[in-house]
């Protein structure tokens, strides 16, 4: 870390004379990525829905922990993460309600139970706020050692399965006919998910994460002509969009995770104006 602070410290940047903004940046040089590719494997597979119902879990499992006392709740939200989208992927199988529906009744039974478990006993939401709204400035070097690990598991899983969970999400039949397991595909996809919106929810919040899992994708999709442009873009304006959304948060002082969103957002409306453009 010593070498990555030493090197912004040469650069006649401000922002990036703090230590914080340092670490700040590194993190979202590592969730960009993440956020670009499993954005792909999310609109692709149609699950936009789903990582917002994630979300919901995570505050549950967060809920959890404090109520436990663990010192870092964090934990106890990836656990309950992993297991209500493992509980999803196997209910979605042997359910012949839509993916919507089931969706539906998992984010709803997700966020009541964690609104329940937080408010037992006349206790304060306040301490959840940093889950809600998020502060990535506050990151620190082992949570970005966290987001490293991820970012490689991300990436050899993109690797290995994009192709097959685009044939099992677009062709379920088609991809089982040809010996690959749509349930092994599904769950191994959710639980991925699972991981990145739980260790990410802290520095972005919950209230905006799922825009930041689906507008890099929506945005790439307007003007791609190939998967590889597809990937290309989003993960392309995932890094625009976080870094433009760091700036713009430390000179106007307004939540990060708020302006990467917003800015997103206005790359989505000028691709979906080219796209028009160009029919």
């Amino acid at each position: 870390m010593s070498i990555w602070y030493s090197f912004w410290d040469l650069l006649p940047l401000e922002m990036l004379h703090w230590d914080f903004m340092k670490n700040a940046l590194l993190a979202l040089l590592l969730m960009a990525p993440l956020f670009g590719l499993l954005s792909t494997m999310i609109v692709t597979g149609r699950m936009s829905f789903f990582s917002d119902a994630l979300g919901h879990s995570a505050f549950t499992g967060i809920a959890i922990g404090s109520i436990f006392g663990m010192a870092a709740p964090i934990w106890a939200a990836v656990g309950f993460s992993i297991g209500f989208a493992l509980l999803f992927s196997w209910v979605r199988s042997r359910s012949n309600q839509a993916a919507d529906t089931l969706i539906g009744v998992f984010s709803s039974s997700a966020v009541a139970l964690g609104i329940f478990i937080a408010t037992l006993g006349g206790g304060s939401f306040t301490k959840y706020n940093k889950f809600l709204i998020g502060d990535i400035l506050s990151v620190t070097p082992q949570e970005i050692g966290m987001l490293a690990v991820v970012l490689v598991g991300v990436v050899v899983f993109w690797v290995v399965f994009s192709n097959r969970l685009s044939l099992v999400s677009i062709h379920p039949q088609l991809a089982s006919s040809r010996g690959h397991s749509v349930e092994l595909c599904q769950t191994l996809f959710t639980a991925a998910i699972a991981v990145v919106v739980t260790l990410s929810i802290s520095s972005v919040g919950l209230l905006i994460l799922n825009s930041l899992l689906v507008l890099p994708a929506a945005a790439a999709r307007n003007i791609s002509r190939n998967l590889r442009q597809y990937t290309l873009f989003s993960v392309l304006f995932a890094l625009t969009a976080g870094l433009g959304g760091l700036t713009v948060s430390y000179y106007l002082g307004s939540s990060a995770g708020a302006a990467i969103s917003l800015i997103l957002t206005m790359i989505f409306a000028v691709t979906f104006a080219m796209r028009k453009g160009r029919a």
